[in-house]
């Protein structure tokens, strides 16, 4: 007799709905708003800096655990990371706010934007209009919406809350139906994630099977797996605009020369 694996994702998102619950209680939206009108999200920037200038295009991430690893970086400081990725070059910085299975803070988020200028990725499993104020407030350009972990309507409702915020909103997916379900949606950036979030599989070839199905509107982001510049390279072939490179980096003993060595590989 076979049992099926855990569902991931579905727990990550449960523990972020919890999490978020006790959060709105302790701090108001009201609260939040007021803070993040004193820096209001550059969405536009991020489009832009990773869709246009020096290819490659990489989204850097700041991250200190993942499920599928465990600890990444004993010695994690996020903004000592940021500084080194934008001084390599990096697009954009992606920071990991996820506390139960990631170890992520919104006070990760903070410190780094007060250690660069670049645009920033708030990287969650958000679930609520509170949680993309929140990514405002703490100085975010974007944030990711994975389609994996929201219906139709949510993702509609949420797609247009980070526009109203002025946020951009990062669309993830990782097969046909769910990129069918991000464009009918509206989005305009599309993260293709070649893991499985549901059960940490990888597979690389889900980028260029997608690749074939992504308007030329739309601004495509590969996600996981990525190793090398050949690998960057036959993406951006394909259509990528950028990647988003996260544990390829901050395992390294220099996650900032490591950047540079990746994108100045021959």
């Amino acid at each position: 007799m076979t049992t099926n694996a855990p569902d991931l994702l579905a727990a990550i998102v449960a523990a972020a709905r919890r999490v978020t619950d006790v959060r709105s209680v302790r701090t108001p939206e009201r609260v939040l708003e007021r803070e993040a009108a004193k820096r209001p999200p550059r969405g536009g920037a991020f489009a832009a800096a990773i869709s246009g200038g020096a290819s490659p295009r990489v989204i850097a991430e700041c991250k200190r655990r993942s499920p599928s690893r465990g600890i990444l970086r004993q010695d994690y400081d996020p903004a000592a990371h940021a500084r080194a990725y934008a001084a390599a070059g990096a697009a954009a910085i992606s920071v990991l706010t996820e506390p139960t299975f990631f170890d992520g803070s919104l006070a990760h988020l903070q410190n780094v934007r007060e250690a660069v200028d670049v645009p920033l990725l708030r990287k969650d499993f958000i679930v609520s209009r509170y949680q993309l104020v929140e990514a405002a407030a703490s100085g975010a350009d974007a944030a990711l919406l994975i389609v994996g972990a929201l219906n139709d309507a949510e993702l509609r409702e949420l797609l247009a809350a980070a526009n109203e915020i002025g946020l951009a909103a990062l669309v993830e997916v990782h097969d046909h139906a769910e990129l069918a379900r991000a464009l009918d949606a509206g989005a305009a950036i599309v993260g293709v994630n070649s893991r499985n979030l549901r059960t940490l599989d990888v597979e690389p070839a889900i980028h260029e099977r997608l690749a074939r199905e992504l308007p030329s509107s739309v601004i495509a982001v590969a996600e996981s797996g990525l190793k090398s510049r050949d690998d960057l390279d036959g993406l951006e072939g394909c259509g990528y605009s950028a990647f988003l490179v996260g544990e390829r980096l901050i395992a390294e003993p220099d996650p900032g020369a490591a950047l540079r060595r990746l994108r100045r590989a021959a």
